[in-house]
């Protein structure tokens, strides 16, 4: 066995394990730094398959911001343990549904066909200065630039919306309105007031 199928047995077992361990610890914060484990493995066989970007991109987006966000939102809510237990059990046959639903679609997006393990040849090897970055953007901005754009106007309205659903005014909240910060002269807020000095006996 090579040193390469060697690190890639032992990032895909670790993957596996901390996916698990996300699903079933009842702890949400355990469950969260869980998933930042689950990140770095996926990121290293990212690095395996030689897609730097990706591995990179998924270090920095995900466990640098999205995944201290969760953390953050999971330890600021009052999560009510048991209730989340009730509703996976109650829930489970719908999940399991699902679940072997993802893993057929899966298996038929990137089953071994794909990568040259069965009746299908290799893919070729490529050379030293290839770069896949610049390869990744290439086929980003020319043949999936419509799906790219689409990506991008959904990600706008999911903005749009979590925006617009913060700025809900309630009666025990203090706001300051920026409008009428600015339209304020300075007659309005000043008076001066001029008084006689007065002599001390």
């Amino acid at each position: 066995m090579s040193f390469e199928k060697f690190l890639f047995y032992l990032f895909a077992v670790f993957l596996i394990g901390a996916a698990l361990m996300v699903i079933t610890r009842r702890n949400p914060v355990h469950s969260v730094l869980f998933l930042v484990l689950a990140f770095f493995n996926s990121a290293g066989l990212w690095m395996l398959a030689e897609s730097e970007f990706l591995a990179i991109a998924l270090v920095l987006v995900y466990v640098g911001a999205v995944m201290v966000l969760f953390l953050f939102v999971v330890m600021m809510l009052d999560i009510n343990l048991a209730e989340l237990r009730a509703g996976f059990v109650r829930n489970l046959p719908v999940a399991l549904v699902v679940a072997l639903l993802m893993v057929a679609e899966l298996v038929m997006v990137l089953g071994p066909a794909r990568f040259g393990l069965t009746r299908y040849a290799a893919p070729e090897p490529r050379p030293a200065d290839y770069n896949n970055t610049a390869e990744l953007g290439l086929a980003l901005f020319t043949q999936h630039i419509y799906a790219f754009e689409i990506a991008a106007v959904i990600l706008l309205v999911g903005i749009i919306a979590a925006i617009s659903l913060t700025l809900r005014r309630r009666p025990d909240t203090k706001y300051l309105n920026p409008g009428q910060q600015v339209r304020v002269r300075a007659g309005d807020r000043l008076r001066v007031v001029k008084m006689k000095a007065e002599e001390k006996g």
